[in-house]
């Protein structure tokens, strides 16, 4: 992937009661979040006035035996194209994906105490904090964000799962095991399409680590100049991305190209990652994706839009 900086290891660090207020409203940019010349995005974005369709793959095509192999046939073309789709009809349980919803949003509603009480510590990954890109800088996203481990059950750290809100937890572990779910029927069909046996990609996840993110993009008087999320592939296997609500952000490159993620309702967004791109010997392309913040032109316009649940 080019610039190779993009893909070096990120590290963590918390979120200080200077970055807190930064965010609600602030016009100066505080300098560790600007991001210029070299740190900035590569590559030119889709402009608004562009026709483009990004790949969408429906779970009930998938599953109907009229219909499936046509539907992995699509499946496969947007994993070596793009390494990237949206998932319509994927059968979560509803209730599910809105408990997780309420509770992420409640989450990042509470104040900075509240949240750094599950902060990460110096040197580890899970936990409340930001993201920067080691060691070619220490420039922060402009977001705030939860990693937690999820799968298997006894990996879970628990100290780092939030008890407040209260019906954060549960939440989680259902969300998870939906997710769990899931991504094993996707795996299926696209070892179809691959001309492999369902267990050569199903027993090489089969107990393997699962891990959540949750993230939040403030709203920014100035996002020209800061990135919510860095340039970057995602190192395992498989990212299913819930969008909390129709707030745009998400870019995926494709040849040199940034294209604006458009998040259909009901739908999530699917993500090729390094791991899969390595077990299907590049037949599948990691995808490459970068966050931007959601505009503000007012002071209070999209106060408190929560982030996206990973």
């Amino acid at each position: 992937m080019e610039p190779a900086d993009y893909n070096r290891p990120i590290s963590r660090d918390n979120v200080t009661d200077a970055a807190a207020t930064a965010f609600p409203d602030s016009v100066e940019i505080p300098e560790r979040f600007i991001r210029t010349g070299d740190e900035a995005r590569a590559g030119v974005v889709a402009g608004e006035d562009e026709a483009y369709e990004l790949p969408v793959v429906d779970m009930a095509s998938l599953l109907d035996p009229e219909l499936s192999a046509s539907e992995t046939a699509k499946l496969g073309s947007a994993c070596r194209d793009w390494g990237f789709f949206q998932l319509t009809n994927h059968g979560v349980d509803e209730a599910v994906i809105q408990r997780m919803k309420a509770s992420t949003a409640q989450f990042f509603s509470l104040p900075l105490e509240s949240k750094n009480a599950v902060a990460v510590r110096e040197g580890g990954f899970e936990g409340f904090g930001h993201h920067f890109n080691a060691p070619a800088s220490d420039k922060l996203d402009w977001a705030e964000c939860l990693l937690l481990d999820t799968q298997p059950v006894e990996n879970r750290n628990m100290e780092f799962w939030p008890t407040n809100p209260p019906a954060f937890r549960h939440a989680l572990y259902r969300y998870s095991e939906e997710m769990a779910s899931l991504a094993r029927r996707l795996l299926g069909f696209m070892a179809a399409d691959l001309g492999v046996g369902p267990e050569a990609l199903l027993g090489a996840f089969g107990g393997r680590r699962q891990g959540a993110g949750v993230h939040r993009c403030p709203p920014c008087r100035r996002p020209e100049q800061v990135l919510g999320m860095r340039p970057h592939t995602d190192g395992f296997g498989l990212t299913l991305l819930l969008h909390a609500d129709s707030t745009p952000g998400l870019q995926v490159r494709r040849h040199g190209r940034w294209f604006p993620v458009r998040p259909l309702p009901g739908a999530l967004v699917v993500n090729v990652g390094d791991v899969l791109e390595v077990l299907s010997n590049g037949a599948y392309g990691s995808a490459e994706a970068q966050g931007d913040p959601p505009r503000r032109e007012e002071p209070d316009h999209r106060r408190g839009v929560p982030g996206r649940v990973l």
